[in-house]
Parts: C-alpha cells; sequence; structure tokens
C-alpha cells in the first residue's frame, strides 16, 4: 500500500498518520453504514444478505459512484448468475477494527447469511498494535458466527515503514484467526491493485474504479464456492 508513514511509537504513530480514508469532507459518524450499493425497490426481508464490514475501500471513496464499488460489483456477479442474495455495503471512512465492531450489531441485522469482514487498514497506517486487531476481529467473527452466520475475513497488509516485525505481525493476523475459526480467506484484499498506479487514484490507497472490479475478483474467488456450498445445503453454517 502505498503511503507516507512516520516512525516512532505507536502513539506517536497513530497521532501523526492520517486515516486511509482522507477526503474533503468529513467522515460519516462512526456507527452510520453506507445504504446498499443496490438501487431500486427495498430487498425483500427474507432474501438473504451478504454483508461487506468495511473502511473506505469498501465504502468505495473517490469512486464516481458508490455503485462503483466492489460490494456494487459483486451484487452484479449474485445477478448474473441468478443468486438471490443482497449485498449491503457497511463500509464507513475511517473505520478502524474497533470501529467496525462499534458497528457490527446494527451492521447484522435482518437475514445475514454471509459477513466479508475487510478492516484493518486504517489500523495498520495508524500502526495500531496487531494484538488489538487481532482482539476486535475476533470478537466479531465470534458475534456473527454465534447467529449462524458465515464469516470471510480478508486480509490486509501493513506499509512498510513501521518496520519487518510490525508488518509481519500484522499480516499474521489474518491467516491466524482464519485458521482459528475455519474461515475462508481472502489473502489480500487488495492483490493486483495495490501499488499499481494505473489502477490506484491520486492517493496510491483507493483503487480506481478498474482497480475496484479487480478486488471485486478476489473476494468473488472466494465467496462463490461459499454461495454454491449453501445452495446445496439450503442455508449458511458458520466457519466455512
Amino acid at each position: 500500500m502505498a503511503a507516507s508513514l512516520a516512525c516512532g511509537s505507536p502513539s506517536e504513530r497513530s497521532a501523526s498518520v492520517p486515516p486511509l480514508d482522507t477526503s474533503t469532507a468529513p467522515p460519516p459518524a462512526v456507527d452510520e453504514a453506507l445504504p446498499s450499493p443496490t438501487e431500486g425497490p427495498a430487498p425483500d426481508p427474507s432474501e438473504g444478505r451478504i454483508v461487506v464490514l468495511g473502511d473506505s475501500l469498501t465504502a468505495g471513496l473517490g469512486l464516481p459512484t458508490v455503485a462503483d464499488s466492489f460490494p456494487s460489483v459483486l451484487q452484479e456477479r449474485l445477478k448474473t448468475k441468478g443468486l438471490k442474495y443482497h449485498v449491503v455495503n457497511a463500509g464507513v471512512s475511517g473505520d478502524t477494527s474497533a470501529g467496525g465492531l462499534t458497528r457490527l450489531r446494527s451492521a447484522l441485522d435482518g437475514n445475514v447469511r454471509v459477513l466479508i469482514v475487510a478492516l484493518g487498514g486504517n489500523d495498520a497506517l495508524r500502526g495500531l498494535p496487531p494484538e488489538e486487531l487481532k482482539r476486535n476481529l475476533s470478537t466479531i467473527i465470534e458475534r456473527a458466527q454465534a447467529r449462524a452466520i458465515t464469516v470471510i475475513l480478508a486480509g490486509m497488509e501493513a506499509p512498510p515503514n513501521f518496520g519487518q516485525q510490525y508488518t509481519a505481525e500484522f499480516r499474521a493476523v489474518y491467516p491466524v484467526l482464519a485458521k482459528q475459526y475455519r474461515l475462508r480467506l481472502i489473502p489480500f484484499l487488495l492483490q493486483g491493485v495495490a501499488g499499481d498506479p494505473t489502477l490506484n487514484q491520486q492517493d496510491g490507497i483507493h483503487p480506481t474504479v478498474a482497480g475496484a472490479r479487480i478486488v471485486a475478483d478476489n473476494v468473488w474467488a472466494v465467496l462463490e464456492p461459499v454461495l454454491d456450498r449453501q445452495t446445496v445445503r439450503g442455508g449458511g453454517a458458520p466457519g466455512s
């Protein structure tokens, strides 16, 4: 991930490093999830929901419309395949894993079948402790699984500015949790996009429309077999 980050202690870095989701407008309140990317009539309450709990990478910050965000692309794929799920874009700019945990209860409203957890980018840019990230993600996973919701975990990477030990500890959080809770893992949400100036906006962090479609490909590669399995079973189950 391209970003110019300050060094120092975690508290110093947290104070000096801007969030991943910088923009001229103030970010939404921490409990304000964006509306679903799909437009038109309200979804059938009985229709299965796929919630993407994330930050500005999920919300589609800087894209022409929310319809260009990767959750919207996932909705297109579902429609093409004839799968009747409603994708809920629960991306909030500036959110850390702690913010996602705060919003979890409202995000899981309705008939949620799958929760895609795409958090951690802002934790990394602020230099927050990997153990804190792990604790917050663990709580999110446990609460979702307690409701028989299938959880997919999207991995993130920390910038190299904080040193090899920090980046290694941060990266390890995701596969460790995936193994512990038997989750399907997207190894790196921005695989094939991060570091490519042609697929990122001027900030070097947020994908362009083309980049967002590649992010959707990364997610779809893991999500599709999960949905196929749920279709065969006639419902969802915790884990993978």
